[in-house]
């Protein structure tokens, strides 16, 4: 009887080696698999996500070029500091003004308006904009 115990313990010992074993060759490489993809797909996630590295460096330069565009507005801001201060202390800065922007006059002075651009060679004036007529 003591036989009968030992045999059928031993057996299920046996069987659960080999299906230790069988679970370790399956399972390793796949899980391995499995990893390797889930790594795969962080990466791909860090790079090209709605947060990745691409984003990120679009966002990078956007701000340089928004801080170029701060420093433009500030120059242009102090310049007009600068002018309006001019304008509220000196007396010769607003008469200035108004003779460049308004063509006011002092008596005595003749105003000459030229045109902002300059005609070109082709189009002066009293010459045919088209080929001659027949």
């Amino acid at each position: 009887m003591q036989t009968d115990l030992d045999a059928s313990a031993a057996a299920p010992v046996w069987l659960r080696t080999r299906a230790l074993n069988l679970a370790q060759r399956i399972w390793r490489p796949a899980g391995t698999a499995v990893a390797v993809a889930l790594a795969l797909l962080v990466t791909w996630h860090v790079i090209y996500g709605a947060h990745g590295l691409s984003v990120w460096f679009e966002k990078r330069a956007e701000d340089r070029s928004l801080q170029e565009q701060i420093k433009t507005v500030e120059q242009e801001n102090s310049q007009m500091r600068l002018q309006i201060d001019r304008l509220k202390s000196d007396p010769d800065a607003i008469g200035r003004e108004a003779r460049e922007k308004l063509h006011y006059a002092k008596p005595g002075e003749v105003i000459y308006t030229l045109p902002d651009e300059p005609q070109s060679p082709q189009t002066q004036p009293g010459q045919p904009t088209h080929g001659p007529v027949k």
